[in-house]
């Protein structure tokens, strides 16, 4: 029986592959060594608590905000890959 462009879990397979991209681009931006007392970018004082809680941590609070959200605007793509997203 024909089903078809794509196969029976073509979807399930690109939502599969989107989270594995996603695991992977986290892991390797994840802050390693030691965390530093002070931010490598302003150089605010980073607090006690925060180099606790995220070891290696490098950045403070509202530079780290700042570079999440520029990570966030060149990070995905659409696998997809409808006309509509490709003239986007």
């Amino acid at each position: 029986m024909a089903t078809g462009w794509a196969g029976d879990n073509a979807v399930q397979d690109q939502i599969d592959a989107t989270i594995k991209d996603a695991i992977k681009r986290a892991r390797g931006q994840a802050p390693k060594g030691p965390s530093l007392k002070r931010c490598e970018e302003c150089d605010a004082k980073i607090p006690e608590a925060r180099r606790k809680a995220v070891p290696g941590v490098r950045l403070c609070v509202p530079c780290q905000e700042l570079h999440d959200k520029e990570q966030a605007a060149f990070s995905g793509y659409n696998r997809r890959g409808s006309k509509d997203s490709q003239l986007r």
